[in-house]
C-alpha cells in the first residue's frame, strides 16, 4: 500500500467513525427523554400501600380469610391483575360502597394518585398485565356503556358531567385515573339515580380499551 493509499484509508476510517459518533448522538438525543421519563416512572411500595388500605378504613368491609360480609374478603381483592382492570373493579364497587358506608354512618375516603399507587401495588395492580389498549374496541366500549348519556365527547353526548377529551391527562399514569375514578363515581352514581341511567359495570380489560380510545382524542387511526 502507498502512502497515499494508506492516507486516503485513513480519512475514511476517520469520516466513519465521525458519522457513527453523531448518529450515536443523534440516537441519545431522541431516546435520552423517553428513556428517563421511564426511568422516572414511579413504583408503588406494597407495604406503604397496606397502611393506606387500613388509614382508609377498607379493613372493615375487607377483612382477610373472613367469610364474606360488607364487602369482598381482601384475599378477593388482592391478586395478580392489570391497573386499569382494577380501575375497572374500584368503579363497579362504588354504588355499593357508598350505600355501605351511608348505613355504618362513614365518609367516603379520599385516596390521592400517590397513595393509590401504593394502593394499587398493595392490591398486585401491574400495568403490564393489562393488554394494548384498542382504540376502536374503546370506541365501542363508550356507547355501549352509555357513557355520553352524561358526557360529551366530540360534540356528541350530555353535559351532565363533563367533556371526556378534555380530560385526558388525568387517564394515565393508572393511578391517577384510579385516584379520579376512586373521587368522581359516587357522584356519578346518584346522577345515574336521579336520571333513570343504568351504572356501566367493566369486566376484564375493557376499562383498558376504553382509556386507550380516550386518549386518542377520538382522532381516526
Amino acid at each position: 500500500m502507498t502512502r497515499r493509499t494508506a492516507r486516503r484509508a485513513t480519512a475514511s476510517d476517520v469520516n466513519t467513525v465521525i458519522r457513527c459518533t453523531a448518529a450515536l448522538a443523534l440516537a441519545v438525543a431522541f431516546a435520552g427523554p423517553a428513556a428517563g421519563r421511564a426511568a422516572a416512572q414511579p413504583s408503588g411500595d406494597a407495604t406503604r400501600g397496606e397502611q393506606v388500605f387500613a388509614s382508609k378504613q377498607c379493613v372493615h368491609c375487607h377483612r382477610p380469610g373472613e367469610p364474606k360480609g360488607i364487602g369482598p374478603r381482601l384475599d378477593e381483592l388482592r391478586r395478580p391483575q392489570g391497573a386499569y382492570e382494577l380501575v375497572g373493579r374500584l368503579w363497579n364497587h362504588a354504588p355499593a360502597m357508598f350505600t355501605a358506608l351511608k348505613v355504618e354512618g362513614l365518609a367516603w375516603p379520599v385516596i390521592d394518585e400517590g397513595e393509590m399507587l401504593h394502593l394499587m401495588a398493595y392490591l398486585r395492580a401491574d400495568a403490564a398485565r393489562d393488554p394494548s389498549p384498542q382504540p376502536r374496541r374503546g370506541q365501542l366500549i363508550l356507547v355501549a356503556k352509555g357513557c355520553l348519556k352524561c358526557h360529551r365527547f366530540q360534540g356528541e353526548g350530555a353535559n351532565v358531567a363533563g367533556d371526556l377529551a378534555e380530560r385526558r391527562e388525568d387517564y394515565a399514569p393508572p393511578e391517577r385515573w384510579a385516584s379520579k375514578v376512586w373521587g368522581h363515581t359516587p357522584r356519578i352514581a346518584q346522577k345515574a339515580i336521579e336520571r333513570g341511567v343504568p351504572y356501566p359495570r367493566f369486566t376484564g380489560d375493557e376499562m383498558a380499551h376504553l382509556i386507550g380510545f380516550l386518549r386518542t382524542g377520538g382522532a381516526r387511526r
